[in-house]
């Protein structure tokens, strides 16, 4: 099952970041939550690994219509989107598919909003690599 839609950068780690933000926002989307990965690493672990955040990601009204479909759909949201460092210059952005909304829960009411959320999901991160 692939369940991320992904798209990788020639671009630093925090330039990135605020790009993602933007792009989402330009689909709808606000980010309710931000989680530091690799501070909390090595908060916890001491451990150090590269620049990781993940976003969770809201779009109001596409959350309304999966609650309608699917009562228990709060358990797949918001849509995680993950931002982290391969190098200095170069970073990968990797959105939870929602499509696998439709293939945890198997119900098909959910296809035309997991359809739409996908869809702004790849218009996103497609337009961070435009120039």
């Amino acid at each position: 099952m692939t369940y991320a839609i992904s798209t990788t950068l020639d671009q630093p780690f925090d330039t990135t970041v605020a790009a993602v933000r933007v792009a989402l926002g330009e689909q709808g989307f606000g980010v309710l939550t931000e989680i530091d990965l690799a501070a909390t690493l090595k908060k916890k672990l001491d451990v150090d690994v590269a620049p990781h955040v993940i976003l969770g990601a809201c779009n109001p009204p596409l959350a309304h219509r999966a609650l309608q479909a699917e009562e228990s759909v709060g358990l797949l949201l918001p849509c995680n989107v993950v931002v982290r460092a391969l190098s200095d210059t170069q970073t990968v952005v990797e959105a939870l598919d929602p499509l696998t909304m439709v293939q945890i829960t198997g119900n098909p009411a959910l296809s035309a909003v997991s359809d739409d959320a996908a869809g702004r999901l790849r218009a996103a991160l497609d337009s961070l690599s435009t120039p």
